[in-house]
């Protein structure tokens, strides 16, 4: 099998691998009680306006109002007029059609704009608009051109509004995009209709699922097969394609065997993987990746591969087989924005350049765009990966409450001598007759032990006696020093 989607459905969660030889390829999680809600689109009704903010809040019957603002409030591209004051251009009370363009954080509502946006397959349809945009990703102006044209020509006179044409577009056939096409303005059609029986607030559409996006998006001509592992989903996913994708009907099968979906192909190993700080390579080698908030590094070693020629073609094949695991790494774990690729330090220049354009075929096979610079002077390789969503460890992790994310601890030497430094700064301000440390087993036992002369000797000093005591919190970190 060369291509297969595993879906793996359960109340709480949908999880859905990518597999490519029997490899997983990329991993999508969407938890039922974390579900985003951008690119629903709701009637809602404007509850607040701030003019000097220049932004309005909008009661969309969640629970907190969403926020507007004038640079988010649609005027026609003709318009060379500069965008009016909000509070001439909306009224408290008002209804108005609005899509959600970033989800709720923390305190804050979700942000929305009354530019509506519908997303197909191979196309988005933009209802308010009149032009034919084209994916950025399709780089070529005559196909770019050609594309615009085929859309044009399907597009029946009597129908209102512009298309975007997405990249997936670049190799369908009129016939796809004619069944996308009547589609996306068809449910515009329905939109409309049920805004004239709705009470504000109401959500009129809700963006598609992840089970459904993947029917949507990531059927391919490559594609082998669909495997559901739940039987009421499977029949609900057959009955979504057989409106929307009928071309992925063919490819659907429900798995009943005894044994998980994921375990069967080895996936959840492999998402245990992907959490991991270091991907070892076949060779020998391995990567450490790091992510921070900024940017993510990876460093690539030659690890226990010592090659069987010379040192140069050691580091060439390392660096060869790493480059297509650092973009199969970037693609499983969603990893974004600004990324650092370490090599080894390659001699010949050559080298370099084949490891380059290895490196780029593989990334060209991500769905998410990709912009790679070449090797800087000092032997790295520079690129950004667009931001699509979390990535994976942020959707499966949460920082440790030991360390708070940093990955290392103080020592128990450490915490013993900053407890000792403490009692000395007490005892000089407060006439205490004891004092007591109440502290991790490991610091308790290190005070017991390879600190205990160290202890009695500030016992000495400050002329009081020190108790020990354990406690069960599990940060070694974690001290208090008592006294009375």
């Amino acid at each position: 099998m060369n291509n297969q989607i595993l879906v793996n459905i359960t109340p709480q969660e949908t999880r859905i691998a990518i597999m490519e030889l029997g490899v997983p390829q990329e991993i999508h999680v969407e938890r039922s009680s974390a579900r985003g809600i951008v690119g629903n689109i709701y009637w809602g009704r404007v509850a607040r306006i701030l003019p000097g903010m220049q932004s309005a809040f909008v009661d969309l019957g969640l629970e907190r109002a969403a926020f507007l603002h004038v640079g988010d409030i649609w005027t026609p591209r003709h318009t060379d007029n500069p965008p009016r004051p909000i509070e001439k251009t909306l009224s408290e009370g008002q209804t108005l059609l609005v899509q959600v363009i970033k989800d709720p954080i923390g305190t804050k509502g979700a942000r929305l704009s009354t530019q509506i946006s519908i997303a197909g397959r191979y196309l988005v349809y933009l209802p308010q608009e009149n032009h034919i945009g084209v994916s950025q990703r399709i780089e070529s102006e005559d196909e770019r051109q050609t594309l615009r044209e085929r859309v044009q020509n399907l597009i029946p006179h009597c129908t209102q509004g512009g298309f975007i044409v997405r990249t997936v577009a670049e190799s369908t056939s009129d016939k796809e995009l004619r069944h996308d096409l009547e589609y996306l303005t068809q449910l515009w059609t329905e939109l409309q209709a049920a805004c004239r029986q709705a009470t504000a607030p109401y959500l009129l559409y809700q963006d598609l699922s992840l089970g459904q996006r993947v029917i949507r998006d990531f059927v391919m001509e490559d594609t082998d097969r669909i495997m559901v592992d739940s039987r009421e989903n499977h029949a609900k996913l057959m009955e979504f394609a057989q409106h929307y994708c009928p071309h992925a009907l063919p490819f659907l099968e429900h798995y009943s065997g005894a044994r998980p979906l994921f375990d069967l192909f080895g996936v959840e190993e492999e998402i245990e993987k992907a959490l991991s700080r270091r991907v070892d390579l076949k060779s020998g080698g391995y990567l450490i990746i790091d992510q921070t908030e900024a940017m993510t590094t990876i460093d690539i070693n030659t690890g226990g591969f010592v090659g069987h020629r010379n040192f140069d073609e050691t580091v060439f094949k390392t660096n060869l087989e790493a480059a297509h695991a650092v973009a199969r790494q970037l693609r499983l774990r969603n990893l974004g924005g600004i990324i650092i690729v370490d090599f080894i330090d390659m001699d010949l220049e050559e080298h370099q350049q084949t490891i380059l354009e290895e490196f780029r075929k593989a990334l060209a096979r991500d769905r998410t765009r990709i912009t790679v610079n070449g090797f800087t002077s000092l032997g790295l390789i520079e690129l950004t990966r667009k931001r699509t969503r979390e990535s994976l460890a942020h959707v499966l992790c949460e920082p440790c409450p030991c360390c708070k994310g940093s990955a290392q601890l103080k020592t128990p030497q450490t915490v013993c001598y900053e407890i000792l430094r403490e009692i000395v700064r007490v005892a000089r301000q407060y006439d205490a007759r004891e004092f007591r440390i109440i502290a991790h087993p490991l610091v308790t036992d290190l005070f017991l032990d390879e600190e205990s002369q160290t202890l009695a000797n500030v016992s000495d000093f400050i002329g009081k006696p020190i108790t020990l005591q354990t406690s069960n919190d599990p940060n070694q970190e974690q001290y208090d020093v008592i006294f009375t």
